[in-house]
Parts: structure tokens; C-alpha cells; sequence
């Protein structure tokens, strides 16, 4: 089995059903309506965001988030991942009740005792929401600034995408630069390779959250390949979401062959019927991805990771330590 790391979650949104249950027996809410069978039940984005905002609801207090990063982050751990970056957002702190730092610093905490218990490395992403508008993302900026945590990393847009152009969003990304975090962007999921070279033009980020539809203009691919941008691709969200009507038509594998950095990812995995592993394991099925090809995916993440250089140093030397004994 191949060693994995993830770039792209949304933390509210890793909640796993039999979490989330747990949750609702707490807060006295019945699931039946949203959880049928041990899984998330949706059909259409518009009752999807009802499950997603149902199961966000029922975390409100810091013990049930330091729960929730640490549950995520030990089944990736189980599924050989030693690496993961989630997005946090300081909008669902505020809808919770809690103040943004002690949402954060519980999660941090459930990284800690995720890290203890089975020597995953994790950090955060603060993320603004481009359709609560540019003063909103603005304050997250400044949150991501000033939280006073170090497990804060990075600094990122999502939301609807057809809401705001990225011009409106420069200052937002401006103060995080130039607090040294690291900087992404979601665009090209929902909307057309526009979104991707205006974000590349206004915002000049790292790393895209999808990006996938930049397979509509090869120029674009081209670009993103000679500029290094990572790309964060989430298939198997892609295909639940109908971005793509199945794995044969996703451009993953194209993308690759053209010379993009790309990852594998899983988005809001309980959501989409996946998780991190199958990921990787659609990635060998589907696009007839051996592991070592798979082992160099995962390279591409912890090279791309907002991470300090000691621990990226010490996960690249697990990777090579792996490499090693595939090779024997």
C-alpha cells in the first residue's frame, strides 16, 4: 500500500457518518432524514448542503472539534496517510458559538493527539468564503494572520465560485502573503478554465483547489505545467458532484501526462462515497496508476505541503525509506 497525503479537505465536511451520529445523540437530533445505512443521503447540490449544514451543526463546542480533527486524521492514518492539510473556516466557529481561536486551537488539539497516537503530521488552512463577501474573506486574512498557532499554515478561497471575481479578493490574499503563509485557491470545479487563469493573474497561488477544468484550454494546461502550480484534484468528488460523468472522462490522468503537479485528494469524503484511500485506489483502477506512480503523487503533496522544512524533510525521508523497501 502506497504511503498518501492530502492537501485538500474541508474539515466540517470529513465528519463521518458514525461520527456524526454520535454528535446527534449528544445534541438530541434525529438523523434519519440526512444518514440512512451508515451514509450520507443527498441527490442534488441543494440537499447536499442540507446533510453538510445539518451534520456542521452538531459540532459546537471545542471537545466536539478537537473529536473531529482527531477521528479524521487517525482513519487516514489507517489508511497510510502521513500527511494532511484540512481547511478551517472562522465563519463555522462564529455559527458554532466558539471564537475563532479556540475553534482552532481545538482542532490543532485533535491534531496533537492524532499525531501522538499514530504519527500523522497535520496542519490548517484558513479559508475565506467568497460568497459571504470580500469583508468576510478579509477578516478570515487577518485571522489566518494573527491566530497564534503555529499549526496554521496557509491561507485559501472557497465557496461559489460564480459569486465575486478574483480582483475583488487581491487584498484578502495580500495580507496573507505577506504574513508568509502559504496560499490556494478553489477554482475550475463548478465553473469553466476562466476561473483558473483569473485566479493564476489576480491571486498567483501556489496550488488550485481542483483546477480540472483547465483541460478545457490546452494554452492554460500549459501554463499551469510551466509555472509548477499544484493542482488539487478530488475525482472522486468530481464525479458525485457530475463535474465529470464518470473516471474515464475525469482529466486527471491527462493533466498528468502534460506535466502538471498534480495530488490526489478527497474533498468532503463521507459526502462523496470515498475517502482518501479510495482516492489512490481509484487512481490504480481506473487510470492504470502503478504505486510507484502513486508514491510520486504523494511525493508531489509533501513537496507542495505549507509545511516547515524539518517536518517536510522528515516526510520525504519516510517516503525514500518506503521506496527503499518496495524496491528490495
Amino acid at each position: 500500500m502506497p504511503l498518501k497525503a492530502e492537501l485538500h479537505c474541508h474539515i466540517e465536511g470529513a465528519a463521518a457518518p458514525e461520527l456524526v451520529i454520535r454528535q446527534a445523540k449528544k445534541y438530541g437530533r434525529d438523523t434519519s432524514a440526512f444518514i440512512r445505512d451508515g451514509s450520507f443521503v443527498w441527490h442534488d447540490f441543494t440537499s447536499f448542503l442540507a446533510a453538510y449544514d445539518f451534520a456542521s451543526d452538531l459540532f459546537r463546542t471545542e471537545e466536539d472539534y478537537t473529536a473531529l480533527s482527531e477521528h479524521y486524521l487517525s482513519s487516514l492514518a489507517r489508511d497510510g496517510a502521513i500527511y494532511s492539510e484540512f481547511f478551517i473556516s472562522p465563519d463555522h466557529a462564529i455559527k458554532a458559538g466558539l471564537s475563532p481561536k479556540a475553534y482552532t486551537d481545538a482542532l490543532g488539539e485533535g491534531i496533537r493527539l492524532a499525531n501522538a497516537k499514530t504519527g500523522i503530521e497535520a496542519r490548517m488552512i484558513v479559508t475565506g468564503v467568497r460568497h459571504f463577501g470580500v469583508e468576510s474573506v478579509e477578516k478570515a486574512a487577518r485571522f489566518a494572520t494573527k491566530s497564534g498557532n503555529p499549526l496554521v499554515v496557509g491561507f485559501g478561497l472557497a465557496g461559489d465560485e460564480r459569486i465575486g471575481d478574483f480582483e475583488d479578493f487581491v487584498r484578502a490574499f495580500e495580507i496573507a502573503r505577506e504574513a508568509g503563509l502559504g496560499i490556494t485557491v478553489h477554482a475550475g470545479e463548478l465553473t469553466g478554465w476562466q476561473t483558473v487563469e483569473s485566479a493564476l493573474d489576480e491571486i498567483r497561488p501556489a496550488r488550485i483547489g481542483h483546477g480540472v477544468r483547465a483541460i478545457e484550454n490546452p494554452d492554460l494546461v500549459k501554463r499551469i505545467a510551466d509555472e509548477g502550480v499544484v493542482l488539487e484534484c478530488c475525482p472522486g468528488s468530481n464525479v458525485a458532484l457530475s463535474v465529470f460523468p464518470d473516471f474515464a472522462s475525469h482529466p486527471f490522468p491527462a493533466l498528468r501526462r502534460a506535466g502538471c503537479k498534480v495530488t490526489l485528494n478527497s474533498d468532503d469524503p463521507p459526502y462523496f462515497w470515498t475517502s482518501l484511500k479510495r482516492e489512490y485506489d481509484m487512481a490504480a483502477e481506473q487510470f492504470g496508476m502503478k504505486d510507484a506512480e502513486l508514491l510520486a503523487v504523494t511525493r508531489t503533496a509533501i513537496e507542495a505541503a505549507f509545511v516547515d522544512r524539518r517536518t517536510k524533510a522528515g516526510l520525504l525521508a519516510r517516503m525514500d525509506k518506503r521506496q527503499v523497501s518496495m524496491r528490495v
